[in-house]
């Protein structure tokens, strides 16, 4: 379960990433400043903590069901957020109500930080704590915008990224159903042998489908930008 939390919150990270691939670049740096003080904040609170409370929290049901609730919520916005960008590319102008979509970054970006940073204080003992909260909050300050740079530098297609972020978006709000289940299963699996060519045959479509739309959107840019050039 601890597993699947630790890939929950790395999909968390992504997805703010990608979020922040569409501000611009002095605005992604605000929040990351925001985020590296919260981090230097954070650091009287993390040295207080222990494995055993945290793994305790990790296996309380009521407790992930609780942030199961967040993180559809976040989902939620998310999927708003790429409905509403999406209309605004086809020439559709966007509702006052929904401009706020476009600037919540991911609130629960800042309990992942809090618990990379507990983290890091129990995998570097004997390290200045004071040192693991600057060391963090210069990385977070440093690879957030150029992460979200990055990824608008490779993919500068919005629709691209939209369909990525809402695709992110989906998984995210799956795996925080999954931890919800805290391996207690109602109803037992019947076993059988697990059938790889069917697997096999699922990972092929998908990785097809996916190269046919990564292609078709580059044409698709590519048709676009000759007609603007053309006007």
């Amino acid at each position: 379960m601890e597993l699947i939390i630790q890939i929950l919150m790395l999909f968390i990270i992504i997805n703010c990433i990608l979020k922040l691939s569409f501000w611009k670049w002095w605005q992604a740096a605000i929040f990351s400043i925001v985020c590296a003080v919260f981090l230097l904040w954070a650091e009287q609170y993390a040295i207080l903590q222990s494995k055993t409370q945290i793994n305790d929290y990790l296996m309380n049901r009521e407790a992930l069901q609780d942030a199961a609730v967040l993180v559809t919520i976040e989902s939620v916005i998310c999927f708003a957020f790429c409905f509403a960008a999406l209309r605004n590319l086809f020439g559709r102008r966007i509702k006052r109500w929904l401009l706020p979509l476009y600037w919540y970054p991911s609130l629960l970006l800042f309990p992942v930080l809090f618990y990379i940073l507990t983290q890091s204080i129990f995998s570097l003992s004997g390290t200045d704590f004071d040192t693991v909260s600057y060391i963090m909050a210069g990385t977070v300050l440093v690879i957030l915008p150029m992460a979200a740079y990055g990824i608008r530098y490779m993919f500068p297609e919005k629709e691209l990224r939209l369909e990525v972020h809402f695709l992110v978006s989906l998984f995210v709000a799956i795996l925080g159903l999954l931890t919800t289940v805290n391996g207690n299963v109602t109803y037992a699996v019947a076993e059988e042998p697990v059938n790889f060519k069917a697997l096999g045959l699922s990972l092929a479509l998908f990785a097809i489908a996916f190269l046919i739309g990564y292609v078709w959107n580059k044409i698709r840019w590519r048709i676009m930008q000759r007609k603007q050039m053309k006007k």
